[in-house]
């Protein structure tokens, strides 16, 4: 187990019980989709950003690795809910972790990865 495990359980157990609540609700507000961005997926992504950078290149275990995913997945799902949008998401951290580089921005991560809201549609402040 790497230095992150009981992060990475931490985050994975967050992740059942706030996609278990929204399941419960029948989806959530569009103004908590971002909270489940910024506070879910976003600080997964930033954990496995944080284990890959600096030179330290930290190696997960193939089961830390698989939490992380459904955790930040769990999360995806979550916040296309709050659009009232049914979403399957299977994405790698990885591909996640590129694109927050790349846009500096998780609500752009979760956008482009998920479709949802669809561009043309102005996002709630």
């Amino acid at each position: 187990m790497s230095r992150y495990g009981s992060r990475i359980a931490a985050l994975e157990r967050r992740a059942e019980r706030d996609r278990a609540a929204v399941d419960e609700a029948a989806g959530g507000a569009e103004a908590d989709a971002e909270t489940y961005l910024r506070e879910g997926a976003g600080q997964a992504i930033w954990l496995y950003v944080e284990a890959r950078t600096g030179g330290r290149m930290v190696p997960f275990s193939p089961p830390e690795l698989a939490a992380l995913r459904r955790a930040m997945n769990c999360w995806l799902e979550c916040y296309t809910r709050c659009y009232g949008v049914e979403f399957d998401a299977e994405f790698t951290v990885r591909e996640a972790a590129e694109l927050l580089v790349q846009t500096r921005n998780v609500d752009d991560v979760g956008q482009l990865l998920t479709g949802v809201p669809p561009r043309d549609r102005e996002r709630v402040e």
